[in-house]
């Protein structure tokens, strides 16, 4: 006698609607996965460019954000290579270039309204 691990469909559909059902939510819980851990990752690059360069957490994102739009590399690669960098290793040059160049307009953005503020 042989088993199939294959589930026969039900005459009335419940069982393909079901499998169907943990399908997307086995996907949806992947995405979800992959998300929290990208948000994550961009929060450590953040919290990296707070404390090197002293920009508040608002601009470090917006520096993130802007490299990410200059090269054309998605937000989570970006904030991955900045830990990297912040851990010893050497930026790649499109993004090393831009953060650089990212860096300098917002702590020009920043000392522009601290002087207005004072």
């Amino acid at each position: 006698m042989t088993t199939s691990r294959v589930p026969l469909p039900s005459p009335d559909g419940t069982r393909d609607d079901a499998n169907a059902r943990n399908a997307c939510l086995e996907q949806e819980n992947a995405q979800l996965r992959h998300a929290v851990n990208s948000h994550a990752t961009v929060d450590q690059a953040i919290g990296v460019l707070t404390a090197i360069h002293r920009l508040a957490p608002a601009a470090g994102f917006e520096v993130l954000r802007e490299v990410s739009q200059r090269t054309n590399i998605k937000l989570h690669t970006v904030a991955e290579s900045v830990i990297a960098w912040a851990l010893g290793k050497t930026l790649p040059e499109p993004v090393g270039r831009e953060l650089d160049a990212a860096v300098h307009r917002r702590s020009r953005q920043q000392e522009t309204s601290d002087g207005e503020a004072g």
